[in-house]
């Protein structure tokens, strides 16, 4: 008699190397964290040094496996080299979390060209640049794989004063689709997971006041995310054998 799948093994990800961008702080420390207590070597990439040699210890304390890369991921030059240092420590990466990112307010009549790219830099075109190293190096190795973008509920809404920010998620939903098609074929699987409202350092001052408070009202679980809320989301979308046929999805994980 067949037997169904045990969750433990569904949701393993023994043998795997994940890369997370922004990993000093955040989505990325806990997406860290959860990926590493699952089984996963961790690379953890972001500009702030200390803060990574910080989370790295952490994650080896509590018996996990995770180097710190300090690297700007808009450079194309330096997300190549971590990369490569990534797998000089772990072997071919075979998760890529690109979630740094950044959140720009501002009116569209009054947005300046600066201000609009700042958000599309961080927000677009790393994660393009990441997903195309961590995709030549997951077939060059014969290995398949999962890159998942953090992308924002505003991918499929839009807020007064955040055009630029929610552009730039759209789109960053958009491009998981279109390199989901075009990598399938090769094994390798692209999605992007949506948050909605959970407070990181980005965005704590207006979440955690008022605001933050009106918006909780609004949603039909009446409260905000927790980031231990994207866990269960995060290894579906990661783990080989629990998404294994899950590409070019929006998850959205966002109380209702």
């Amino acid at each position: 008699m067949e037997t169904g799948a045990r969750a433990q093994e569904l949701f393993s990800l023994a043998g795997e190397t994940a890369l997370i961008t922004g990993a000093s702080s955040g989505f990325g420390a806990r997406f860290a964290r959860t990926l590493a207590a699952n089984g996963a070597r961790v690379a953890l990439v972001a500009r702030r040094r200390e803060r990574l040699e910080e989370l790295a210890a952490e994650i080896e304390a509590a018996g996990g496996h995770a180097v710190a890369i300090a690297a700007d991921v808009t450079d194309e030059a330096a997300l190549t080299g971590a990369f490569e240092a990534a797998e000089a420590a772990f072997g071919t990466v075979t998760i890529l979390v690109a979630n740094a990112g950044t959140a720009i307010s501002g009116r569209v009549t009054e947005l300046t060209q600066a201000q609009w790219r700042a958000p599309m830099a961080l927000n677009l075109d790393a994660p393009l640049m990441a997903a195309q190293i961590a995709a030549r190096r997951m077939i060059a190795a014969g290995r398949k794989g999962s890159i998942i973008m953090t992308a924002s509920i505003t991918a499929e809404m839009t807020e007064r004063g955040m055009a630029a920010y929610t552009t730039s998620k759209a789109a960053l939903a958009h491009l998981a689709k279109a390199m989901a098609l075009e990598l399938g074929p090769r094994g390798v699987r692209v999605n992007a997971l949506a948050p909605g409202y959970v407070a990181t350092e980005l965005n704590s001052d207006y979440l955690n006041g008022p605001a933050g408070e009106a918006v909780a009202k609004r949603l039909p679980m009446r409260r905000l995310g927790r980031a231990e809320d994207l866990d269960g989301a995060l290894l579906l979308l990661a783990a080989p054998r629990a998404g294994a046929w899950i590409t070019g999805t929006l998850l959205v994980a966002d109380g209702g």
